[in-house]
């Protein structure tokens, strides 16, 4: 039976958390809210269950469900071949608005879709999605709406689109939370020898590059060594990269990671 609870009060929010624990031990779906706008959650390691979170989105094992986790020491256990520079961008913007395609490790018995031995993670900014992370473990999770549909910024909205599809419905009031700009996380593909943006969101890259100067930027690639023999071009001074000829959009992470090598991540403007 379908289930909303109102997490602004003590008693129920203790309630519907323990509700959504059992939901999930029980490969079923909840609702919940994040520090961008509201997430369907499945528990991540259950094929099934992320299955049911797909389907009840209405969407394909092309564009698989980042993974959220309750705190930055679960990274070596889902994650291999961390790069410093990755270790760097999680410990500055975690928990918060930033999503790193990673290496899964391989020992791990789960199947997000086609995600080509990679995971996308992040830590949100959320004491309710916090506090169920801290009860349930890791969990793989999109934007609350039936694919093609705006997200859900309220439970009750999430549950106009999902309807019995999902079990628990935590609401939490409006997200993001007032005065805080509606944003995407920003994903940064961590997979490589060289830290790649390919999509803008909550974290700029201006403030990604005050930890890790090199990042590239949405659609840029490094730039080729000029021949020792050949004249230098001006501007020397310039940062290293350059525009890729046809770079995608800003929020075309499919695009962008396809082009890097990385996994269609679910690039709805959520988590």
């Amino acid at each position: 039976m379908t289930t909303t609870y109102n997490c602004t009060s003590e008693d129920q929010r203790a309630l519907g958390l323990e509700h959504a624990q059992r939901a999930i031990s029980e490969k079923k779906c909840v609702v919940f809210p994040t520090d961008t706008v509201y997430g369907i959650a499945a528990d991540a390691f259950s094929p099934q269950a992320v299955t049911m979170l797909l389907v009840s989105k209405g969407r394909s094992r092309t564009m698989p469900p980042p993974v959220l986790i309750p705190r930055i020491n679960a990274l070596d256990g889902l994650a291999t071949d961390i790069s410093a520079d990755a270790r760097k961008l999680a410990e500055a913007f975690w928990p918060g608005g930033l999503t790193l395609i990673l290496h899964a490790q391989p020992s791990l018995d789960w199947d997000l879709g086609e995600t080509r031995g990679t995971v996308a993670l992040r830590m949100p900014a959320d004491e309710v999605a916090q506090e169920l992370l801290t009860l349930t473990g890791p969990l793989a999770v999109s934007s609350a709406n039936r694919t093609g549909h705006a997200p859900a910024q309220t439970a009750a909205e999430a549950r106009e689109q999902l309807a019995e599809s999902v079990e628990v419905y935590l609401e939490g009031g409006f997200r993001p939370v007032e005065g805080t700009e509606a944003l995407p996380s920003t994903i940064v593909d961590a997979t490589g020898p060289l830290l790649r943006v390919v999509r803008n969101g909550a974290v700029s890259l201006d403030q990604l590059r005050e930890h890790v100067p090199g990042v590239l930027g949405l659609g840029e690639i490094p730039m080729a060594e000029e021949p020792a023999e050949e004249t230098p071009v001006a501007g020397d001074g310039a940062p290293e990269t350059q525009s890729a000829q046809t770079p995608p959009t800003d929020n075309s992470a499919t695009t962008a990671a396809e082009n890097t090598g990385a996994p269609a991540v679910d690039d709805s403007p959520r988590n």
